[in-house]
């Protein structure tokens, strides 16, 4: 008897010293563990926490107006930027304990391995906030004991590595809320039309509930099931004392206003505009050895709304009903801010950009360019060429050339360079070319930002040397501003995900291609497309669009075999429009031919509306001369052709068209017109 007491003491001592043992073992392997998880946790240092952001784009007045992304739609937004309402109604749904576990929820956990285990699987999850951001972050959804695992040493390495405030910023920028939209900050805009700051109870404790699955809690897939869920974190604020019971029943039966149609019609404001500025501000950033690439930019462009309504209404107004295609531009004249631009008819169908990237033959339009060369050689708006028909020879003697204008007419007479302009003479252009040099030409293009041509061949007077509308547009905008140089700009500041001002435009220093005296001669030449007193074997070009216009303008338009060109500017717009088809299809239906001047002058009158009509500000040594259009000289009464022309002052003529010749009878009929005296008319008549 004593001795089986004794086995059994003996026994359970024995058990006592192995659970013993194996405690001390349980307790070292789990401090050897947590040492090591530690010491791995230090060596592999703060794990990255950068992912990809959207940039977001600003109009000239601070509205939204589209964004870009990589992959995911996110615009990073600091906690203190975040409405208090979504912080709490996230963590009391979310993570009730966030702020006092060290990244894991031990409780949570037991309770999901038994229900595991149970279903013989992975069907439950106990991810603390920390875990979740950690799998945002790092690893794919897939439910495997691996990944769980993985998800773990992530979550300790942000915990000790990162603050509360850093890990619940980050979770709330990563989380998915459906609808392609990731973060509190895009699916605030995204479902609310505002910014995640300004939610209300009702608006956060909704979209609090989306993450659990935001395919059935999103409001717009399933209304009733997002508000049922919204009753469920609203009670669970109210038991974790985050909101009052007041503020609960006041959440619950506010109706919240669903606004993604708006934010959606947002997405389709200027996109190929939206697709420069990004090349733009790429440049900028790499400049300052940053990359747009990181993302979480607000960049603010200098899109003016109202011009870019104008100018698609314009275009959806007046283009033909075929594959037609555009481009548009319109630039501000006194800073080169490009205010609206269309690169195509349809950015879903082909987002190629035709006014950027599109160089095709400007053929008449580069005249303005090639003018005023010859103004700065010694040419004034009454310099007089012969216009007949001619065939030049160029290439040594090797080549010839005869051009034709566009009726296939050409003047019995001289014309001046004020009345060749305005009806677009093309022998007067090539004359002028040999006459002034192919290297002054050359120059100025390169002075006004133009592609041009190497080679000597008289054809390029006519425009043969490809140029961008970008481009092209431009240069006139330097003429409009007085032949001060002049840079398209679409980006006014750039912002970073943190708020800092990286990049703010500031005007470059002044700088003339072409003298003030040349700018306005030329853009005084160049209202003359518009009016009648300079039309002869051919109309002055554009008479078509006289009965439309409310404002004076300065223009030219362009014609080649496959494209159209109208150009032109006021003071303070400039515009440019090109039509043709991208494969270089000819141009033969009239429609196809008229759509250009009828889209700018629909642009400009629509954004001129309502304003006083410019005039161009004449410059010293500039004046205006009431001319005889036919003889260049100073007009009479009896002259049968008037215009006011504005020339420098050294170019003024002296001489009048009613200078008497005794043996001219016309004189003797200018003679008796100019008297005076009625009565000595009437008297010899």
């Amino acid at each position: 008897m004593k001795r089986q007491q004794y086995q059994k003491r003996k026994n359970r001592k024995k058990r006592g010293k192995r659970i013993g043992l194996a405690i001390i073992a349980f307790l070292s392997f789990f401090a050897v563990t947590l040492l090591s998880l530690r010491i791995y946790a230090q060596v592999a240092g703060a794990p990255p926490l950068t992912v990809p952001k959207a940039s977001i784009f600003l109009d000239s007045n601070h509205n939204q107006i589209g964004d870009y992304f990589a992959e995911e739609r996110r615009y990073w937004t600091e906690l203190d930027e975040i409405s208090p309402y979504l912080v709490d109604a996230t963590v009391a749904v979310e993570d009730k304990d966030f702020y006092d576990h060290g990244g894991f929820d031990y409780s949570r956990i037991a309770g999901a391995v038994l229900a595991d285990i149970k279903a013989g699987g992975k069907v439950q999850g106990a991810s603390t906030l920390t875990q979740q951001y950690a799998r945002n972050l790092y690893l794919t959804h897939e439910k495997s004991w691996n990944r769980k695992i993985n998800e773990a040493l992530f979550a300790y390495r942000l915990e000790l590595f990162y603050s509360k405030e850093e890990i619940l910023e980050g979770y709330l920028n990563t989380v998915y809320y459906g609808h392609g939209m990731y973060g509190v900050e895009a699916a605030s805009r995204y479902f609310y039309g505002k910014s995640a700051k300004d939610l209300t109870l009702a608006e956060a404790s909704m979209l609090a509930g989306v993450p659990k699955g935001p395919t059935y809690y999103s409001p717009l897939n399933n209304l009733e099931k997002a508000t049922n869920r919204q009753q469920v974190i609203l009670r669970l604020m109210n038991e974790q004392g985050k909101i009052t019971d007041e503020e609960r029943n006041r959440a619950a039966s506010e109706q919240v206003a669903l606004k993604s149609d708006d934010w959606i019609a947002t997405k389709s404001i200027a996109p190929y505009f939206l697709d420069v500025v990004w090349e733009e501000a790429s440049d900028i950033l790499q400049a300052k050895n940053l990359s747009i690439s990181e993302g979480g930019w607000t960049i603010q462009t200098t899109l003016n709304q109202a011009h870019q309504r104008a100018a698609e209404n314009a275009i959806k107004t007046n283009m033909p009903n075929n594959e037609l295609q555009v481009g548009f531009v319109s630039m501000d004249t006194d800073t080169g801010f490009v205010t609206a631009l269309v690169g195509g008819r349809d950015y879903s169908v082909s987002s190629f950009n035709r006014v950027a990237l599109g160089n095709r033959q400007p053929g008449s339009a580069i005249k303005p360019i090639l003018y005023a060369a010859a103004l700065e050689n010694n040419y004034n708006p009454m310099s007089f060429l012969d216009v007949s028909q001619t065939t030049f020879t160029y290439d040594g003697g090797r080549a010839t050339y005869t051009p034709q204008n566009v009726n296939k007419k050409y003047a019995d007479h001289e014309l001046s360079l004020a009345q060749a302009l305005a009806i677009s003479d093309n022998i007067y252009a090539v004359k002028t070319l040999e006459d002034i040099g192919y290297r002054s030409f050359r120059d100025i293009q390169k002075r006004f930002g133009l592609q041009y041509s190497d080679k000597d061949v008289p054809s390029i007077a006519l425009g043969t040397a490809e140029n961008s509308l970008y481009d092209l547009t431009n240069a006139y905008n330097i003429i409009a501003a007085g032949g001060e140089k002049r840079k398209p700009t679409t980006v006014l500041s750039i912002t970073d995900a943190k708020g800092k001002v990286v990049y703010e435009y500031k005007a470059p220093e002044k700088e003339q291609v072409i003298s003030k005296e040349d700018a306005f001669v030329l853009t005084q030449m160049m209202t003359g497309m518009f009016d009648p007193v300079f039309s002869d074997y051919s109309p002055a070009t554009g008479l078509s669009l006289r009965s439309r216009m409310t404002h004076t303008y300065a223009a030219k338009s362009g014609t080649t075999n496959s494209d159209q060109w109208m150009i032109g500017f006021t003071p303070s717009l400039t515009a440019g429009v090109w039509n043709g088809y991208d494969q270089g299809k000819t141009l033969s239906v009239q429609a196809d031919m008229a759509a250009s001047k009828q889209v700018w002058i629909d642009f400009m009158e629509t954004a001129l509306d309502g304003k006083a009509n410019e005039g161009f500000t004449m410059p010293s040594g500039v004046q205006p001369v009431t001319i005889d259009i036919k003889s260049g000289k100073l007009a009479h009464d009896s002259c049968s052709s008037q215009r006011i022309v504005y020339m420098k002052t050294k170019d003024v003529p002296t001489e009048s068209c009613a200078s008497f010749d005794f043996f001219d009878t016309n004189s003797w009929g200018d003679f008796w017109e100019s008297l005076p005296f009625e009565a000595i008319r009437n008297f010899w008549e």
